[in-house]
């Protein structure tokens, strides 16, 4: 029996003496995690202005491309359209003269049947 007593006495010691001294890293760890947490964010801010710049300095530099291939792109839709437009015309021009060739009358007579 005295040896359960003693046995559970010095468990309880250790007990609390463990509780104490977690308990007294647990004030710095808390100043740690801010100071983690204000780190990851100064990093994070850090990021994301870095992005910003790096974005930026890309629009710009390819700004000139850019404009070249809009400017190209529009070109080719006028031509395209005007082409478009050149061979509505040729194709109803070549209708009408096959409508005329087809319906002209003739100055024959028409045979009776």
């Amino acid at each position: 029996m005295k040896a359960n007593f003693l046995q559970a006495a010095l468990a309880a010691t250790l007990a609390l003496a463990w509780a104490a001294a977690s308990h007294a890293q647990s004030a710095p760890a808390s100043d740690t995690k801010t100071v983690i947490k204000e780190d990851a964010k100064t990093v994070g801010h850090a990021v994301a202005h870095s992005a910003r710049t790096v974005g930026h300095s890309v629009a710009e530099k390819t700004r000139k491309a850019r404009d070249t291939i809009r400017d190209d792109s529009k070109k080719a839709g006028h031509a395209v359209g005007h082409s478009a437009k050149a061979v509505g015309r040729t194709v109803k021009d070549s209708a009408e003269k096959v409508k005329t060739t087809v319906t002209r009358k003739s100055d024959e007579p028409q045979p009776k049947n």
